[in-house]
């Protein structure tokens, strides 16, 4: 017999802070591939730089929506940038 009552694991997870200002600031989005998104992130990007001062914008794509992003890209964006978005589009 199986018992469908699961084992409950408690894990916790910090995140950074959020910085209080974006001036020369670097901001990473993390594409997941689904229609539009680069659209997203060109328009932000530019709106970002014009009222908020971010510096750079890092633009980097996921294989497909369905499966997590490479480790390579989670370490380039967590290398290079002071906040990152994960974005869908659609």
């Amino acid at each position: 017999m199986l018992s469908p009552v699961g084992e409950v694991r408690h894990h916790v997870l910090t995140a950074p802070m959020l910085p209080s200002d974006l001036r020369g600031k670097t901001v990473g989005f993390l594409d997941n591939t689904k229609a539009n998104f680069d659209r997203l992130v060109t328009d932000m990007g530019g709106l970002l730089r014009e009222r908020f001062g971010v510096k750079a914008i890092v633009h980097r794509t996921k294989a497909n929506a369905a499966t997590p992003a490479a480790p390579e890209i989670l370490e380039e964006l967590a290398k290079a940038c002071d906040l990152v978005f994960a974005g869908s589009g659609d």
